[in-house]
C-alpha cells in the first residue's frame, strides 16, 4: 500500500463531527449517475467507504438495497445510528481489501465517495470488477478543494502560514477545470473497466472561523498534524476572519464523478 495510507484510519477520530463538517455532495451528481448508468431499485448496490453515511443517504432514499462497508468502527456505528430506517441498508465494519462478501454476492453498482483513493490500488479495480454483475458499473468521485480565477485571497493569506509551518500543498493548486484526478486513467489502465464518462461539479460554501476549523478537523492531514502546529494555523485563521466585517470566508468545491462498466458478457 502507499505510504500515506495509515492516515485513513484517521478519519474514525471524528466520526461525530464528519456527517455535519462535510458538505453535502450536489443532488445533480445523483441525478446524472442514475441517468448515466440506468439504474433503478431494486438494484443492489454496494458502496465502499461509506463514512457515517454522507453518501449513502441520498441513495437509500432513493429506494436503492445497498451494502455499505466502512473500515474504522466509530464511523460505522454511525452510519447504523443514521441509516437504522432503512431496512435494505447494512453497514459492514471492514477494509474493503479484507471484506468478504457472501457466497454469489453480486452488485448492479460499485460506488466510492471521498474513499477510493485510501483503497489499495493493486486490490481495488480487480475486486470491483469482480463483483459486479455483467454490464455493472462502478462510480468514483471526492470532493476537493478548487481554487477558480477570483477565489477568495484568505487562501493566498493562510497559505503562508502552512509554509511557515512545513505543511505547504507541493505545488500550485490546479485550477478547478483541470483537477489532477487519476480515476479514468486508472480505470481505463485496470483492464476490467470501459470508461463511461465523467462530469464536473463546482460550487461555493460560506464558513465561519470555527465552522472552518470544524471542517479541516475532519482532513487526514490536520487530524494528524503536530497539535502545537493546529493550534497557531487554527489562531491565524480566526485572526484573519476577524478582520473581516462578516468574518466569513468563501470555500470552492470541485467533484468530479467517473463512472466505468464491466463489458457485458
Amino acid at each position: 500500500m502507499p505510504r500515506d495510507f495509515p492516515l485513513r484510519a484517521t478519519f474514525d477520530q471524528v466520526a461525530g463531527s464528519y456527517q455535519d463538517a462535510r458538505p453535502d455532495y450536489p443532488p445533480g451528481l445523483y441525478a446524472d449517475l442514475l441517468a448515466d448508468t440506468g439504474l433503478r431499485p431494486p438494484a443492489p448496490l454496494l458502496e465502499v467507504g461509506c463514512g457515517p453515511g454522507k453518501a449513502t443517504l441520498p441513495l437509500a432514499r432513493a429506494g436503492f438495497p445497498i451494502t455499505a462497508v466502512e473500515l474504522g468502527p466509530a464511523l460505522a456505528a454511525e452510519a447504523r445510528r443514521r441509516l437504522a430506517g432503512f431496512a435494505g441498508v447494512e453497514v459492514v465494519t471492514s477494509s474493503f481489501e479484507s471484506w468478504e462478501p457472501p457466497p454469489g454476492a453480486r452488485f448492479a453498482l460499485v460506488y466510492a465517495a471521498t474513499a477510493w483513493k485510501w483503497v489499495d490500488p493493486e486490490v481495488k479495480y480487480a475486486k470491483a470488477a469482480d463483483l459486479l454483475t455483467p454490464g455493472g458499473h462502478l462510480a468514483v468521485w471526492n470532493a476537493d478543494h478548487a481554487l477558480p480565477a477570483g477565489h477568495d485571497p484568505f487562501f493566498t493569506e493562510i497559505q503562508r502560514v502552512y509554509e511557515d509551518l512545513g505543511e505547504g500543498h507541493p505545488g500550485p493548486w490546479p485550477p478547478p477545470e483541470s483537477p489532477p484526478d487519476p480515476t479514468a486513467d486508472e480505470l481505463a489502465a485496470s483492464g476490467r473497466f470501459e470508461v463511461t464518462g465523467t462530469r464536473r461539479y463546482l460550487w461555493a460554501l460560506r464558513y465561519t472561523a470555527e465552522e472552518y476549523i470544524a471542517l479541516l478537523e475532519t482532513f487526514s492531514g490536520h487530524i494528524a498534524m503536530d497539535p502545537a502546529k493546529r493550534e497557531h494555523l487554527y489562531g491565524e485563521m480566526r485572526r484573519l476572519l476577524a478582520a473581516r466585517p462578516d468574518g466569513r470566508l468563501t470555500r470552492h468545491w470541485s467533484v468530479v464523478l467517473t463512472i466505468g462498466r464491466v463489458p457485458p458478457g
